[in-house]
């Protein structure tokens, strides 16, 4: 049964939602997941419901009151289609009819080959898109519990609530999966383009890729080893699980990164490959600032994710010369991203397996990244709307990205952990290809023209 919506906080007693048809799917969550699945199915005339919390409650990572909030990076990562995964992944999801990439598409920043959104024109741009779609309500409530599929003669139900679901409806989803699995997150100071000191920096993209998008910050072997050295000692934010290690490789703080060696940093985060200053010569170490919005007033420290105590971060990050007056617009921070057993628990098309009408979406599911969470609402509504539609079911299989996260979440493995779109996960090519930009090539060609037999 659906509950009556109470908030602790609040003296206000709110109603449950109404779900009168047989047909309507009730979505929870309004992050990127949700929001794709929402509108995938009001879209193709399919009464949906998506209920988010925000602007009622918030969680400790979100700030606006629109859909489709980034809280971590403004960049979906590379849009290469034919050498990236990702990139190979969004264009599935394009020509699947994503509206998720149509709006990064559509509010996208120049940052060389990657792409990188205005991340309040992005959320916008969405939140707009849900409210003017027909077929589709609105509902700003907590949802306390996971919803009864059973109510009103069958309705389906998608939890997409993210690694940050409110403390309620976590417990609930833990006691229904039978436990979950968690790591920690972490993002990257952003500052004000006008406080970046630019006779310390020059702009370019890697290999001279792009049209000149990034702002790189040089350090000399000095000045990186002091920083280094001042990172490792800077004092951090107070987190006790953070102590455990548990933490996920691809969002790594820096500190944490810095620690594994002096020069780590150097062949990683700050590695000065392919970039070359004014005089043609290549820097000791680099920082790259990406920009975070159109108008390029604020720029956001490339792979800085960090779990430094805000005063530290002003401290240490001031030491390289190009930020020695930065002024900090908003301080990296450090939260715990929950997901749940989901070999154990989803079928390959995020059903749960004994409730084929409940769908879990999002990086609650072990998918990790923006387009990876995106492209896990939009696999679930396709198959619910190819069920309610009665059109023949659409199989994604390991020859496409789509597929195969789909595999990766549904396939039993002893140590489950989050995974990335890459090409690792495809099935492999019926011919061997030694180079590996021709395999990639391949890989991407094949699974594009599977997915527009499905389309």
């Amino acid at each position: 049964m659906l509950p009556i919506w109470k908030n602790p906080s609040s003296t206000i007693t709110k109603t449950p939602i109404s779900m009168n048809k047989i047909n309507e799917v009730l979505v929870v969550g309004g992050g990127l997941a949700g929001s794709e699945a929402a509108y995938y199915l009001a879209s193709r005339g399919i009464k949906t419901t998506l209920v988010e919390m925000k602007p009622k409650k918030f969680t400790p990572a979100h700030e606006s009151e629109n859909y489709g909030e980034l809280v971590c990076s403004n960049s979906l990562k590379s849009n290469d289609v034919y050498a990236n995964a990702c990139g190979l992944l969004k264009e599935e999801m394009r020509l699947l009819g994503s509206m998720i990439i149509e709006a990064a598409d559509n509010t996208k920043v120049p940052a060389g080959a990657a792409l990188a959104v205005d991340r309040d024109k992005f959320s916008a741009y969405i939140t707009e898109k849900l409210k003017s779609c027909p077929n589709l309500t609105l509902v700003h409530e907590e949802v306390l519990t996971v919803p009864d599929t059973e109510k009103d003669g069958g309705r389906y139900v998608i939890i997409a609530t993210g690694p940050l679901t409110s403390d309620a409806l976590s417990e609930d989803i833990l006691r229904l999966t039978g436990g979950g699995l968690h790591f920690y997150d972490a993002s990257a100071p952003i500052v004000s383009a006008d406080s970046v000191d630019m006779s310390c920096a020059f702009t370019g993209d890697r290999y001279g890729k792009g049209t000149g998008d990034y702002i790189n910050c040089p350090m000399t072997k000095d000045e990186y080893y002091a920083f280094v050295d001042e990172l490792l000692n800077a004092e951090r934010a107070h987190l006790h699980e953070f102590e455990k290690g548990e933490i996920f490789e691809g969002c790594m703080p820096i500190e944490v990164m810095a620690s594994r060696g002096r020069d780590t940093l150097r062949y990683g985060t700050l590695k000065p490959v392919g970039l070359f200053d004014e005089d043609g010569k290549r820097p000791y170490a680099v920082l790259q600032l990406r920009k975070e919005n159109e108008e390029g007033t604020t720029y956001n420290l490339v792979g800085f994710q960090t779990n430094l105590k805000f005063p530290e971060q002003k401290r240490v990050f001031s030491m390289i010369p190009a930020l020695k007056n930065a002024e900090f617009l908003r301080y990296g921070v450090m939260h715990r991203n929950t997901y749940i057993q989901s070999p154990s628990v989803l079928n390959r098309d995020f059903s749960v397996k004994n409730n084929q009408r409940l769908f879990f979406a999002g990086q609650i599911t072990g998918v990790e990244g923006y387009v990876e969470s995106a492209a896990s609402g939009l696999l679930a509504a396709i198959r619910i709307a190819d069920e309610i539609l009665e059109r023949p079911t659409r199989v994604f299989d390991e020859r496409t990205v789509c597929g195969a996260l789909q595999t990766h979440i549904s396939t039993p493995c002893k140590d489950f952990q989050p995974m990335n779109a890459n090409f690792g996960i495809l099935s492999g090519l019926p011919v061997r290809i030694k180079d590996k930009k021709e395999r990639y090539r391949a890989l991407a060609e094949r699974a594009l023209s599977v997915i527009r037999e499905k389309e």
